[in-house]
């Protein structure tokens, strides 16, 4: 029996967990999940695309990696997946929560770990009636909102199961927050209704934090997250132009994300999980911000250099190759000076302000060959394979 690695596209990750598993002696066979026919009936079930048959090597597995990239098909592999027998990593039942934002602030609520306040309005803005006739809920909606979040404080509206920051409006006045829900429609990455949270003031940064579990073993929280940093947005998203440093969890904040893993894992036997977490920094800050902003400039300027390799066309031609140079550039990038400062500002505040943590997402497909492994030093596909194989 052995470990399947589904995907959609092979990226860096894809190549990466490849490259990983060849490292560690583990066999991994791959299964395209995009171009493919996946038929059931009465003579059993196949798996073939255009020019191959993959058949055989869906029946020879007995874990199945889960890194199809859209949330939609990743639901539908991994379900799929399941019902041939096969364990996932991630469950289906873990990925059904982490598709939406507010199922897995509902699962760190019940569990008392620290959110930001949330409201859900299941209403669209607009209704469309069988005649054509349209009923504008906009005010409605506005009007609930502001009764339970501080407007002047801010108030974010996002897409249930948006990634990377999309679709997430920021309102600080009555008109910006008839403007942002006016440009809320059912899509595919907002269902239905309306999610709206309070503004974190989270100074600079956030936290990306991976928590894995294996059969039979305690979960782990890897104890250096994945800063996000910077002022060009409230969202510190690194698809925003944000750089990213490493940082130090002090332990209370790593044993939330044990925690918070727990609340999403449940009976799953298996599991790796990116977690985010935002700290309510408020005033409470380590320095001032115009020497923070000198700092993170010179920051950025030194991960340009970065961000030219990663956008290498050869990465996909030649991996290893574009691999090496892409780890000699994160390497000259953390050893700056502007970066060290960096870091050590945001492991400050870390310090200061541990418990003041909230924890508002959950990743069950990180990306991860990057930034996480070569800033944060976590290599997910370590992780990944071991729960696999602990499974089989």
């Amino acid at each position: 029996m052995s470990i399947a690695l589904l995907y959609e596209r092979s990226e860096t990750d894809e190549m990466g967990i490849k490259l990983t598993a060849q490292d560690l002696g583990i066999d991994v066979v791959f299964l395209p999940f995009r171009k493919i026919a996946l038929t059931i009936g009465k003579t059993g079930f196949t798996a073939k695309t255009k020019g191959k048959d993959y058949t055989n090597a869906v029946k020879s597995a007995a874990v199945v990696l889960n890194r199809a990239q859209s949330k939609n098909r990743r639901l539908q592999a991994g379900y799929f997946m399941e019902m041939l027998g096969k364990k996932t990593i991630n469950s289906s039942r873990i990925e059904f929560v982490c598709y939406s934002k507010l199922r897995t602030l509902l699962h760190f609520w019940t569990a008392g770990i620290p959110i930001p306040k949330t409201v859900y309005v299941p209403c669209d803005a607009v209704d469309t009636l069988k005649n054509g006739s349209l009923i504008h809920n906009e005010k409605d909606i506005a009007d609930l909102l502001q009764n339970e979040l501080a407007l002047d404080e801010g108030l974010v509206i996002k897409p249930d199961a948006g990634t990377h920051g999309k679709g997430m409006v920021l309102s600080k006045n009555r008109e910006q927050l008839l403007a942002g829900i006016q440009e809320i429609k059912p899509s595919i990455i907002n269902p239905v209704g309306i999610v709206a949270q309070e503004l974190i003031q989270k100074w600079f940064y956030d936290l990306r934090i991976i928590v894995s579990k294996e059969k039979g073993k305690a979960p782990v929280c890897h104890p250096v997250a994945l800063a996000r940093g910077g002022f060009r947005d409230f969202r510190t998203n690194t698809y925003l132009g944000n750089t990213v440093f490493d940082a130090r969890i002090p332990f209370s904040i790593r044993e939330l994300a044990v925690k918070c893993s727990q609340a999403l894992g449940k009976d799953a036997e298996a599991w790796v999980l990116a977690l985010d977490a935002m700290i309510n920094v408020g005033e409470n800050k380590t320095v001032d911000d115009a020497a923070l902003i000198s700092e993170l400039k010179k920051a950025e300027e030194e991960y340009e250099k970065v961000r030219v390799v990663k956008q290498d066309e050869t990465r996909l031609r030649d991996f290893q190759g574009w691999n090496r140079l892409l780890e000699e550039a994160f390497q000259r990038y953390k050893s700056t000076e502007p970066y060290e400062k960096v870091k050590s500002i945001i492991e400050e505040s870390l310090e200061k302000n541990r418990d003041r943590v909230v924890f508002h997402e959950a990743n069950s497909c990180p990306e991860f060959w990057e930034h996480t492994r070569l800033i944060a030093g976590m290599n997910v596909a370590v992780p990944l394979l071991k729960c696999a194989q602990s499974l089989i």
